[in-house]
């Protein structure tokens, strides 16, 4: 059983960087799609950015195009999501997801099959 397990999280003031993790067990971590989505207080989970498996192929959603890079380091089967410059917008739990499916949408949540708790990123104004 695949599991996912967030970590990095903080408060950080406007303007700062973060790195937050996401480690991957119980499967072929090289075989996922792996991507990252936000949820803030009374907002539905957004996208975030995405790596597929097949190809390293990333995907971000606008808001963070420039300032967010997804990478991930299959010898120690982790997925990192490097944020730079970030923005009182921002704050949200984030979270970690995986899917096997390497022709998913990877933009929408309901194509994933496995889910972390999230770590939460807090950034002050």
């Amino acid at each position: 059983q695949v599991q996912l397990v967030e970590s990095g999280g903080g408060l950080v003031q406007a303007g700062e960087d973060l790195r937050i993790s996401c480690q991957f067990s119980g499967g072929t971590f090289t075989r996922y799609t792996l991507a990252w989505f936000r949820q803030a207080p009374g907002k539905e989970r957004q996208f975030v950015a995405a790596m597929r498996w097949t190809d390293g192929f990333t995907d971000y959603v606008g808001s963070v195009k420039g300032r967010f890079t997804v990478s991930r380091v299959n010898v120690r089967d982790t997925l990192y999501l490097q944020m730079d410059s970030l923005k009182p917008e921002d704050t949200a739990l984030y979270y970690c997801a995986a899917t096997a499916n390497s022709h998913a949408d990877w933009r929408l949540s309901a194509a994933y099959d496995y889910w972390g708790r999230g770590t939460q990123v807090t950034v002050s104004s």
